[in-house]
């Protein structure tokens, strides 16, 4: 009797942990996806669900889906937490970080995958035997090098403002894409870059990595950064991650995604079958063609509902303003105050708020649809001639008649063009919602940048400016069906 009770409890357990879907996040570099696709890969070959957020925002968005249980785990370096989370100055023991983790956030870490993968700046090989720059400390003998650092690294607590204070480093730097930077450096365009010791270009490139003699950086041992409340069977699965890779084995796992043109999900396979990880099945993944028309219909989905939105708020909200004229310049000042905050900055702050998907996408475009359309109602209405006015008040028209049968049908074609031009804009700027794990032809574009593939950058670019296109030809169609030929021309 005993051993049937037990049975059956291993069963439904065994079924429960079958249905449970765990999201697992990736920060939107090289590395990231790898190693995010791994995490995945063996839950998945051990009976969870798995949901991919992946093209994350960089540490802050990470961090924050995770905190706000968006995602319930994704790959994260100990020396992050520790500066860039924590905020810590002095260098914590591993097993302190895991304390400070768990007391301060209700967060865990698991054991180290194995590798080490710091933070560093590098330079080519003809620039070293030319200058003889070795450590970092050398920079500051040569104030006119050109710095072109990523946009994360320069702000963190272990980055470029305080390494330079520490090493007394003169240079000024400019900033742009992790994954731009080695072609920039290739290019003489820049002669220092940061960069992750693991990264693949480093050795296809012949580029030197400058000594930390100063030991100014913190260990970044690779760890899955999890929530408590994760199953205990999945925490079991991820230690099988432990001490599986060391720094050479990640470098080459990153070259192959650069330069042999694999996906992340089969070079994450592949590691995890040699290591017997995981067993040989394997999932059908989709075609190419496939891919590109689920993702821009999730671009269409997320522009069009967020657009739908605007002009059920934005329209009623112009006329209401338009006929009550000290809200006019109040209500449009404050709302052109949230079209001047950047798209990826207001997609971030919707994160402890909404978490991350289709939600805080949505909301982030429906505010940039709500300026064009709400100023186009109001200056529509205002350019109706007054004349008609009075002679819509003379046969007797009521103020709602006026303005239903006489004002908004003279008001239409601006109020369209506004309405034209924020599905536009929402077209293109939808592409940062996969920062936020909202999907849509922006992964296409964010992955492309992360590993410098032009041909995976085009495959979400094209599709996105052809839907820019087409959305244009739709408003011109929908012009011509709904208003009279007489206003057509006003267009």
């Amino acid at each position: 009797m005993r051993r049937a009770s037990f049975q059956l409890f291993f069963i439904i357990s065994c079924s429960l942990q079958a249905q449970q879907t765990i999201h697992v996040g990736a920060k939107h570099f090289n590395e990231g996806y790898i190693l995010s696709e791994m995490i995945a890969l063996v839950l998945e070959d051990g009976g969870f669900k798995v949901e991919r957020k992946f093209n994350l925002g960089g540490t802050t968005v990470s961090f924050e889906a995770l905190r706000n249980q968006a995602i319930d785990v994704y790959p994260e370096y100990t020396g992050t937490i520790e500066k860039e989370i924590l905020r810590e100055d002095s260098k914590l023991s591993f097993e302190q970080l895991s304390n400070e983790v768990n007391e301060r956030f209700k967060l865990q870490i698991s054991q180290p995958y194995g590798f080490n993968n710091t933070y560093t700046l590098l330079i080519t090989a003809a620039l070293k035997e030319k200058l003889s720059i070795k450590n970092i400390s050398d920079l500051e003998k040569h104030p006119d090098l050109r710095v072109g650092l990523s946009y994360e690294f320069i702000d963190r607590k272990d980055g470029w403002n305080n390494l330079s204070t520490f090493y007394r480093l003169p240079q000024k730097v400019i900033a742009l894409e992790h994954g731009l930077a080695y072609q920039a450096i290739r290019d003489n365009k820049i002669d220092v870059t940061d960069a992750y010791s693991t990264d693949g270009e480093i050795n296809k490139y012949n580029l030197i990595l400058l000594k930390d003699d100063q030991n100014f950086f913190p260990a970044y041992q690779a760890v899955s950064f999890y929530s408590k409340n994760l199953p205990v069977q999945a925490k079991e699965l991820l230690n099988k991650l432990t001490s599986v890779l060391s720094e050479d084995e990640m470098q080459r796992l990153n070259a192959m995604a650069l330069f042999e043109n694999k996906s992340y999900h089969e070079i994450a396979r592949m590691f995890l079958l040699q290591k017997g990880l995981i067993s040989q099945t394997e999932t059908t993944q989709a075609s190419t063609i496939s891919r590109i028309v689920s993702k821009a219909w999730r671009h269409l989905q997320l522009t069009l509902f967020a657009l739908i939105v605007a002009i059920f708020v934005a329209v009623p909200l112009g006329i209401f303003i338009f006929r009550n004229q000290q809200a006019t310049k109040i209500i449009l000042y404050l709302i052109g105050i949230l079209q001047t905050i950047p798209s990826i900055a207001l997609l971030a702050l919707m994160i402890p708020l909404f978490g991350i998907g289709v939600v805080p996408a949505v909301i982030a475009l429906f505010f940039y649809a709500l300026l064009p359309i709400l100023r186009n109602t109001v200056v529509g209405l205002t350019t109706v001639d007054p004349l008609l006015k009075k002679v819509a008040a003379a046969i007797g028209l009521t103020l709602w008649d006026s303005l239903r049968l006489v004002e908004i049908p003279l008001a239409m074609p601006t109020i369209l063009a506004g309405i034209r031009t924020a599905a536009v804009i929402n077209v293109g700027t939808a592409t940062l919602a996969a920062f936020i794990g909202a999907g849509g032809l922006g992964e296409f574009i964010v992955t492309g940048l992360a590993l410098n593939n032009t041909d995976m950058i085009l495959m979400g670019a094209i599709p996105a400016a052809a839907l820019a296109m087409l959305t244009e030809l739709f408003f011109e169609l929908m012009e011509k069906i709904i208003l009279p030929k007489h206003l057509q021309s006003a267009l």
